[in-house]
């Protein structure tokens, strides 16, 4: 028997409230960015996700959907900032292909490197990052996948002012530089939704080198993400995600190295507040799903809507090669709500508010997240 008839998609015990996607419909969701903060002035902007499916000559169920994503924002101290990645499953799920395309001239926050950085140290630093990557994997037996992955970026960095710990500090390649990874991935899958998961595994190695003759340092970079999915009762869902990433070589330019906090996990840290040559996260996210069963008919509009309401916790630090201590493992906490606008596909819309540790002297660390899909 082909590999692809022997694909089997994990049932659900508990029967939550999903159904398999038989209307295989295409969606757009767009949502416009407003904001204003002092070293940007005011952003303006749009983030959408189009959703689809890859197989429509000769559709299957199994097939999940595909999405492409597009952030695009400018501000009115004309920076700039451009963000594409698609996200495709061919028929049966036999390859998987994710791409991305990134460029963006916008001012970043700079603390220093390590897990004890100060507030009172933050440089704001221009940052110009040109990154394009590929990943192909494809489905070896039901669940095991197997592929290949490409990475180019290159940064530029410059002082805004000379506030802060960035224009006194000996980094390397203070001013930028590039770098091309090639790498080497496999992934078991058996989960029942790539989107908002109810019950199944997943995991994912990546090993890759950046060579001499392709970028400015000879380096290996590893990441491990891992996740696992529990149904509770007929509506919930309690999700375990880990990650761990580590950057390898003799010289390690800073702006490679792995930064806690983000969106999907360690929610509440501003994206590089601390960073350094290892990093280890793990949290758990409770799911909730909410069906009210009103409808809202206005005009053109009229919708049905469901949402989820989701609690999560964790914890991760920063750390050099000898430095691991798990009295240094920070802590991470917080609760979200998901408005599932394409119900049969499982995309949600995710507002989430995350607190993070509170060091001396020091405001809690905190904050707020509007996103397209799960964390993990």
């Amino acid at each position: 028997m082909e590999a692809q008839d022997s694909l089997q998609v994990k049932e659900n015990p508990h029967h939550l409230p999903f159904t398999k996607d038989t209307l295989r419909r295409s969606s757009v969701f767009p949502i416009p960015v407003v904001g204003y903060s002092p070293e940007k002035g005011f952003e303006f902007g749009v983030a959408a996700l189009y959703s689809y499916y890859a197989d429509k000559k000769t559709p299957s169920l199994l097939t999940r959907n595909s999405t492409m994503a597009a952030l695009v924002t400018f501000t009115t101290k004309q920076q700039f900032k451009l963000n594409f990645q698609t996200d495709n499953w061919t028929r049966n799920n036999d390859f998987h292909i994710k791409t991305n395309l990134r460029y963006h001239n916008f001012p970043v926050y700079y603390y220093g490197i390590g897990d004890t950085t100060h507030h009172a140290d933050q440089s704001l630093i221009g940052n110009k990052r040109y990154k394009i990557s590929v990943e192909a994997e494809k489905r070896v037996t039901s669940h095991f996948y197997a592929g290949l992955s490409v990475t180019y970026q290159h940064d530029k960095y410059t002082a805004d002012n000379d506030k802060g710990i960035f224009p006194e500090s000996s980094l390397v390649d203070k001013t930028g530089g590039y770098s091309t990874f090639l790498g080497v991935t496999g992934v078991y899958d058996n989960r029942d939704n790539q989107n908002y998961c109810t019950n199944g595994t997943y995991v994912r190695f990546n090993a890759a080198y950046a060579p001499s003759f392709l970028s400015k340092h000879p380096l290996w970079r590893f990441e491990v993400k891992a996740s696992q999915f529990i149904p509770i009762t007929s509506k919930s869902t309690l999700g375990l995600n880990g990650l761990a990433q580590s950057l390898q070589g003799k010289t390690l330019p800073f702006y490679l190295l792995p930064e806690l906090g983000n969106d999907n996990i360690m929610r509440g840290y501003y994206t590089g507040r601390y960073r350094d040559q290892n990093y280890l996260a793990a949290q758990a996210e409770y799911r909730y799903y909410v069906d009210p069963k009103i409808r809202i008919k206005l005009w053109f509009v009229d919708l049905q809507p469901t949402f989820a309401l989701a609690g999560f916790a964790g914890t991760g630090t920063v750390f050099n090669n000898d430095g691991f201590s798990l009295s240094r493992l920070k802590p991470n906490y917080g609760l979200g709500i998901r408005y599932f606008y394409d119900k049969s596909a499982r995309i949600t819309v995710r507002l989430d508010y995350g607190w993070g540790e509170k060091r001396p002297g020091e405001k809690r660390q905190s904050g707020f997240y509007l996103s397209l899909s799960e964390a993990f």
